[in-house]
């Protein structure tokens, strides 16, 4: 049986290779992660390290999120026009 980082680093370079989504990758590694912490137990360091992958790929994702965001006319405009008096910023 493979080791629970090797399935995690395969799913991983799958991502990487354009094979699978980054959600197909999260939740196989959360199985994986799981799967880990049933077998070795709870607060054995694989499991820990398992949950770890799962958490560094969650924020990816939720950083990819935050940069695809869609702005509001406001900030289109604004990055059209960035002189207008709507845009400008003042300390109060």
């Amino acid at each position: 049986m493979p080791k629970t980082i090797d399935v995690i680093q395969a799913a991983v370079t799958s991502y990487q290779e354009g094979k699978k989504t980054l959600e197909e990758v999260i939740q196989e590694s959360v199985v994986e992660a799981r799967s880990a912490c049933e077998v070795n137990g709870n607060q054995s360091q694989e499991c820990a390290v398992a949950w770890d992958i799962v958490e560094e790929l969650q924020a990816e994702r939720s950083h990819r999120n935050q940069a695809t965001q869609i702005k509001t006319s406001l900030d289109h405009y604004c990055y059209l026009h960035p002189e207008a008096a709507e845009c400008r910023l003042y300390d109060v």
